[in-house]
């Protein structure tokens, strides 16, 4: 590439832009190879060496689901997955991680509900050890 006076041409440019496009797979009309925003968001596509998210309850937070007798919908489960991708995209370790009225922390980068708690649960409505909350 040449550069003048701190100035490349214009054509070359074009074509400096175009090969990265190729090799990344972003295209004008297909977006990032043809995913959509939501497959992007439940982690379909992954950041280089990173997975999706497949959340694992740990035996602390099945035992809490089970001792407060909380239930959730495949919608829940979803949302709550969704919240979890949100948080590893900002960089949050330690997340809170709100559903309807069910609240969750997750180690995010174990992958790992740690506790969970319906709103009777919430009394002081204080969270402690976390670097952020999502609202799923």
């Amino acid at each position: 590439m040449q550069v003048i006076n701190n100035h490349i041409n214009i054509n070359q440019a074009a074509e400096q832009l175009l090969n990265r496009n190729e090799k990344t797979g972003i295209s004008a009309e297909n977006g990032v190879s043809g995913l959509s925003f939501q497959d992007i968001l439940r982690g379909k596509v992954e950041a280089p060496g990173e997975e999706p998210i497949s959340l694992k309850f740990s035996k602390h937070a099945a035992g809490r689901l089970e001792d407060r007798n909380i239930r959730m919908t495949d919608s829940q489960l979803e949302r709550l997955t969704e919240g979890a991708v949100r948080a590893q995209m900002k960089g949050i370790k330690d997340s809170l991680v709100m559903v309807d009225s069910l609240a969750f922390i997750v180690n995010v980068p174990n992958q790992t509900v740690v506790t969970a708690m319906d709103q009777t649960e919430t009394n002081d409505n204080i969270f402690t050890n976390i670097d952020g909350a999502v609202i799923a």
